[in-house]
């Protein structure tokens, strides 16, 4: 399924060249820092053991492998795939005191990685970036071993009419406050944009079913702003 806004030549890799620097303060803005609670969600929904193989595309700056390291898993190995050299290279600097990440640039569509490989994949806010959702979804499945699990956190559709109209109205000061924070507010027009043309849960099911994914289910977070979508590889 390809995506209108992501195939623009150039629009997503040009979005985060520009806000890479500020990538983190810019999240604690737009979700007023909720988006921390959001991702400790998403590993307790994991519920992992210890010696589990974890990669995480669409990492940003490595916040689920400080997470999942911090939380789960000091020793493990953890792959962090980011399409943006500049974020994997912000990544490294913040979580330099950690010996055993792997950092790979490369898109969610096209992973240098085996097959039956990894027990968990991850994906945090990168789903809706990415140029084609069967692709991604297609090698997320490849990937991952049998029995393994994938995991996406994403903005989503908002079942409640009165927080919707309270959320939609907020979005339109997003790109004034990336205006202040980085500087330009046009990386931030798209991502509003981008969360608004996004798929629905029950659209993102179907294609994960469509993918090979079983068991598939999703979880609501604050109302519906964002869920946490998981299926298996069986």
């Amino acid at each position: 399924m390809q995506q209108y806004l992501q195939n623009k030549k150039g629009l997503v890799q040009n979005v985060f060249d520009q806000v890479y620097d500020q990538y983190d303060l810019m999240n604690d803005f737009m979700s007023l820092g909720v988006h921390r609670l959001w991702k400790k969600d998403l590993l307790n929904m994991m519920n992992s053991s210890k010696q589990k193989k974890l990669i995480d595309v669409a990492c940003g700056t490595g916040d689920i492998a400080k997470l999942f390291l911090n939380y789960v898993d000091k020793n493990s190995e953890i792959t962090c795939v980011d399409p943006n050299k500049q974020m994997i290279k912000k990544g490294k600097e913040k979580l330099n005191q950690f010996k055993n990440l792997n950092w790979i640039i490369a898109p969610a569509e096209n992973l240098p990685l085996p097959k039956n490989f990894f027990n968990f994949y991850t994906i945090s806010f990168g789903l809706r970036n990415t140029k084609n959702l069967d692709k991604a979804l297609s090698e997320a499945y490849r990937v991952l071993k049998p029995g393994g699990r994938y995991l996406c956190l994403e903005f989503s559709k908002i079942q409640n009419l009165s927080l919707d109209f309270i959320y939609r109205n907020y979005s339109k000061l997003i790109p004034q406050i990336g205006k202040l924070v980085v500087g330009d507010s046009k990386p931030y027009e798209y991502l509003t944009k981008s969360i608004e043309n996004f798929i629905n849960q029950d659209e993102l099911i179907d294609l994960m079913k469509k993918n090979g994914f079983e068991k598939c289910t999703y979880r609501n977070l604050s109302g519906g702003i964002v869920s946490i979508h998981s299926g298996w590889k069986i």
